[in-house]
């Protein structure tokens, strides 16, 4: 029973990514019924990588992060999601966290999908901080912290001078 529901879980989550179309209505469109126009499917911005469930400011604020940060590997999807889902999907992708740290945020290697607890979002300089340091792993291919964040190191260091540079 457990295995189920961990497994529709995921399958909820993934299927967000899903190219298929809908209508956005639990009745049939058929030619009996009006049908409503098809639900867009995000699609991947110019820079290779999809936001899901981020609020206009959260995505413009990422996305415009993430491009000054340079990173040499991106992610290809952005989940910001209800605190319940961030969990559970932590705990189906067996997220170990080390002691002391917390987890508001990670990065799930192999798919190369980051997950972003949203009931916990601090606002922009918060996301800036710790994408860096999940974008630290996309680069270094590493569940190791410390990996992440010497690579995240780096992007910090990018993101406060263009900031830096753009305020002069």
């Amino acid at each position: 029973m457990n295995l189920a529901i961990r497994t529709f879980l995921i399958a909820s989550i993934f299927a967000q990514c899903s190219h298929a179309q809908t209508s956005g209505s639990a009745t049939p469109a058929g030619p009996e019924t009006s049908a409503a126009a098809p639900a867009a499917v995000p699609e991947p911005a110019a820079d290779g990588y999809t936001v899901f469930n981020a609020t206009p400011e959260q995505e413009e604020a990422l996305r415009a992060q993430i491009r000054l940060m340079h990173p040499d590997v991106l992610p290809l999807r952005v989940f910001f999601v209800p605190h319940w889902r961030y969990l559970a999907a932590a705990r189906d992708f067996h997220l170990h966290v080390p002691t002391g740290y917390g987890s508001m945020m990670f990065t799930h290697l192999p798919s190369r999908t980051t997950f972003i607890d949203s009931d916990r979002y601090m606002g922009t300089d918060w996301l800036g901080h710790w994408m860096a340091h999940e974008l630290g792993h996309l680069a270094s291919n590493s569940t190791k912290e410390g990996d992440a964040e010497k690579l995240a190191r780096e992007y910090r260091k990018r993101l406060k001078e263009s900031l830096l540079a753009k305020s002069h």
